[in-house]
């Protein structure tokens, strides 16, 4: 099912840009049950038919959102970690791309974390494209005998929970936007784990 109704001018590309913005802005602030298409429509400075032009429903504007920001972190970490070696420095480039992404996003977590909510299928496919991946890239590591031989989704997964609540902690609660530290300290955990060998 198409989501949204593709423009086929720059002019109508715009306006699409501009209500999926105000949309981000207002489900991140509001909440996707707080926010109607009449506030949409307002904040995105567009008639509130205008609206229903490209989008079917609320819904509709909500699946596109959640799959669009997916989409476009997982490509923005595809080029930013194209022509790098080895899978620690992926991990460590992928990291700090993922951050800034999220800098640039800050609603990217309120909307997709409120999606369990709105389409629990559409919350699960967003964190399964990531984890998928990550399994191809981890799949090779292994072969290539830089990572240990554990269950690669396992690991996908600890890599995306890692990712998350460092960037919930230092750019969503603390609103920090120098995190050469903070990456070296995780990559370092990644590296090495938690615990002292004896």
């Amino acid at each position: 099912m198409d989501l949204v109704n593709e423009p086929k001018t720059k002019r109508g590309m715009e306006t699409l840009d501009r209500i999926a913005k105000s949309a981000e802005f207002l489900f991140s602030e509001k909440g996707y049950f707080d926010t109607s298409i009449v506030d949409i429509a307002r904040d995105a400075e567009v008639a509130q038919g205008t609206i229903y032009i490209y989008f079917k429903d609320k819904k509709s504007i909500f699946q596109y959102l959640v799959k669009n920001l997916g989409q476009s972190l997982r490509d923005e970490i595809r080029s930013s970690i194209k022509n790098k070696s080895t899978r620690y420095n992926l991990e460590y480039i992928g990291l700090k791309t993922f951050l800034d992404f999220v800098k640039d996003h800050v609603g990217i977590f309120k909307i997709i974390w409120q999606a369990q909510f709105v389409d629990m299928g559409l919350f699960t496919e967003y964190y399964e494209e990531f984890s998928k991946s990550y399994i191809r890239g981890i799949k090779k590591a292994q072969e290539d005998g830089e990572m240990r031989d554990l269950d690669p989704q396992v690991l996908s997964y600890c890599f995306i929970g890692i990712a998350n609540f460092i960037a919930l902690k230092y750019i969503i609660f603390d609103d920090n936007d120098n995190y050469d530290e903070i990456i070296k300290s995780a990559m370092d955990f990644i590296e090495n784990g938690a615990f002292k060998k004896n």
